[in-house]
């Protein structure tokens, strides 16, 4: 997290500093719920909404809620699969937070294929303690994108599907899927079994 991004602004009411604001106009700073409740009969006057669903809300449930931070871009591993390259790779993925950590929202990665299958199960039907994120391009096949060689190479050509286009693998961090840990040779067991599998 970025702690240069938690200004202290002064409280409307008293000047303490603060990193709370009025949730509806995002304009005024308030050190608690309180002050922005006892200064609500002047500040109703220039409160604007920021968006349509702030604007619905009632008086009355305005709370002092902190600013959003500017959360970084986190980094993890993962393998990449291409159709050139006879061999998997590990590469470094850049992935945008969203929400706070609190809410339990998993990262986007940037610049991804579009469709995604989450692997909970390994090899025999295990459950997998990490499950695997596959990202993929349902319609590479369609575009004329070659047989994906890695793929090809680790189930030794015996898919039942042609995997085609690339293919970028990313590790949960656990079973409830809230973020990314590296992904590494480790999980190819489990990929190759999958990929052998898959109609």
């Amino acid at each position: 997290m970025n702690t240069n991004s938690l200004i202290s602004h002064p409280c409307t009411l008293c000047c303490m500093p603060t990193t709370m604001w009025c949730s509806r106009c995002q304009n005024a700073w308030y050190c608690s719920p309180d002050h922005l409740s006892s200064d609500w009969p002047r500040h109703k006057r220039e409160c604007a909404p920021v968006n349509a669903a702030a604007a619905q809300q009632q008086p009355y449930n305005m709370i002092a809620t902190p600013a959003p931070v500017q959360q970084e871009l986190i980094a993890v591993s993962a393998l990449l699969f291409t159709p050139e390259e006879e061999r998997s790779k590990i590469i470094s993925v850049q992935c945008r937070p969203q929400g706070t950590l609190s809410q339990g929202i998993c990262p986007l990665p940037l610049s991804m294929p579009p469709n995604t299958i989450i692997l909970t199960q390994g090899l025999n039907g295990e459950a997998l303690r990490f499950p695997l994120h596959i990202w993929y391009c349902p319609v590479a096949l369609q575009r004329g994108s070659p047989v994906n060689r890695a793929i090809f190479r680790i189930t030794s050509g015996a898919a039942e599907k042609a995997w085609c286009g690339p293919v970028v693998v990313l590790k949960f961090n656990g079973s409830r899927r809230q973020g990314y840990t590296d992904a590494g040779s480790n999980d190819l067991p489990a990929l190759s079994a999958y990929f052998l599998a898959y109609k």
